[in-house]
């Protein structure tokens, strides 16, 4: 883990409000996997106090990427970011997807800007291992599918692919995957990871799902990220320090 002061090299805006920022950091860029996360300052000041944690969106080279939406005032503290400043970040934080599972094609869940880590997470699975990416939002302008490929589209509004939930459109796919070991890996709302969590488990799929809460410290000091557990021999665990990604089957979302 390290903390570090890390250079903007470039912000770009994909969506309305949505925001990719490249940032310069080798230490962190070497050593992060996909799902991890840093926790960053997003001001010089005292205000907004506390750090903002984003998962890492891509590396390439010794760039790092995180995505974020423009919703509160360190996020938009954190798009007015130019080329040059510097941006004090923490990580990487948490414990990330397990890719080296065996299983013969991935399947990407995601809902919103749960999209963000899997860009990162496709350029590390193995190849020759198919990837199948099903992404919802609430309309055609939440759909998020940068740096993600073989895609499939819901909309609850149904202005962008089918009409229904990513949940629902997974579901009307698995068929499709009968003759295949699959792997589901999942970042959304807790509304979404709770559908996808309660189908994975009736249909026996291994499933990890990347979950989110508001973090204080991120390596599990302050306590504040509690969630729990399926296990006898841990009621509760931290989202920060045991997560952010979990397996379906060991947390209640």
């Amino acid at each position: 883990m390290f903390v570090t002061d890390a250079v903007v090299e470039k912000t770009i805006e994909l969506e309305h409000n949505i925001i990719l920022l490249q940032i310069f950091s080798p230490e962190i860029a070497r050593i992060i996997k996909p799902g991890q996360f840093l926790n960053v300052k997003v001001s010089d000041s005292v205000f907004p106090l506390l750090r903002r944690p984003f998962s890492v969106c891509d590396v390439a080279g010794d760039s790092i990427f995180i995505m974020f939406n423009i919703y509160g005032e360190g996020t938009k503290l954190l798009s007015h970011k130019n080329v040059g400043d510097f941006i004090n970040i923490l990580g990487p934080l948490g414990n990330g997807f397990l890719i080296e599972d065996e299983y013969e094609t991935a399947i990407i869940v995601a809902g919103g800007l749960g999209a963000a880590p899997f860009p990162f997470l496709e350029k590390k699975i193995k190849p020759g291992k198919k990837i199948i990416s099903f992404i919802g939002g609430r309309n055609y302008r939440d759909v998020i599918t940068y740096g993600m490929s073989s895609v499939l589209v819901a909309t609850d509004d149904g202005s962008l692919g089918f009409e229904g939930n990513v949940v629902q459109l997974f579901q009307n796919h698995i068929g499709h995957f009968d003759k295949e070991k699959i792997k589901v890996f999942a970042c959304g709302p807790n509304a979404m990871l709770r559908a996808l969590q309660k189908l994975t488990l009736f249909e026996n799929i291994n499933c990890e799902v990347s979950t989110e809460c508001a973090m204080a410290c991120g390596f599990g000091i302050c306590q504040g990220c509690p969630i729990e557990s399926t296990s006898e021999d841990h009621k509760y665990l931290l989202v920060c320090k045991d997560g952010p990604v979990f397996n379906a089957k060991d947390v209640v979302i």
